[in-house]
């Protein structure tokens, strides 16, 4: 299925409240279910790579995830960890092994030709939130990542993820989780190539009709490499939910080839839980 572009669209919303802490039982309930990480793991470099805030206070803050991410993923054993900004140098490429981008995505022939050179080889990548924008040539990214987002619709506010529990990175989540984030749609490229493994039901079709909009998927181009892309990251609290940390970080795992839950110990470190 092939996704078209529409023009770009805002509508009135009702105030954002940030949601409340987890549970740490709701939490466990998920990490309990989760097979044990490797014992020895492999060395892994990763590189975080962000731009220029772009949004106003607590959204889209992509220095200040910089700076909180790269000593939280340095505590994994087995991880060095490099960062970037706002994009990086092929050397920086070349000797990485996976690459997280949140940033205002740009995505023109340069640096699509780097990402592509850089999944060939084999690189993992992740990208967060706005990182699938794009104003390049957006079938060409679509190519890298499954689809790509030239900048239409979205809504802010209480989404209810419906998960496909059946992948290793969703694997012990409930079928519905509630965030606090931005969906947005819809999307450029082939649906058939990508496994959406999260969708939030959205006013999408004709006359505002429901229809489920990828929010989490996966993608392993033609050329190798394997692609993870997370839509959620709006606000700066999201990063703090633990549930959305596991996503993501077996998001990174599964992108490098890794043991899906490698990094599980990380999505509950410093975060605060409600009260019991």
């Amino acid at each position: 299925m092939l996704l078209v572009h529409f023009t770009w669209a805002r509508s009135a919303e009702p105030p954002v409240v940030q949601p409340l802490p987890r549970t740490r039982t709701e939490v466990d309930a998920v990490l309990k279910l989760a097979a044990l990480p490797p014992a020895n793991p492999r060395a892994l470099r990763i590189l975080l790579v962000a731009g220029p805030k772009d949004h106003g206070k607590g959204e889209h803050d992509y220095p200040a995830w910089q700076q909180a991410w790269a000593p939280l993923i340095a505590k994994s054993p087995a991880v060095s960890i490099d960062t970037a900004f706002p994009f990086p140098t092929a050397e920086q490429l070349a000797a990485a092994d996976l690459a997280v981008f949140y940033l205002r995505g740009k995505w023109d022939a340069v640096q699509l030709d780097a990402l592509e050179k850089f999944q060939n080889r084999g690189g993992g990548v992740v990208t967060i939130h706005w990182a699938i924008g794009v104003t390049g040539p957006p079938l060409k990214f679509a190519e890298r990542v499954g689809l790509a987002y030239p900048a239409a619709k979205y809504r802010h506010g209480i989404v209810d993820l419906k998960l496909a529990t059946d992948h290793p990175i969703t694997r012990g989540f409930p079928a519905n989780v509630r965030f606090t984030d931005e969906p947005y749609w819809p999307f450029v490229g082939d649906t058939a190539r990508v496994r959406v493994l999260g969708t939030s039901d959205e006013k999408a079709g004709s006359g505002d009709a429901i229809l489920p909009i990828p929010v989490l998927w996966t993608h392993e181009p033609a050329g190798g490499g394997r692609a993870f892309v997370c839509i959620f990251g709006h606000y700066s609290w999201t990063f703090d939910d633990p549930l959305f940390r596991l996503l993501l970080l077996r998001g990174m795992a599964w992108a490098t080839r890794e043991p899906v839950t490698r990094f599980d110990a990380l999505a509950t470190d410093g975060v605060k839980f409600a009260e019991p």
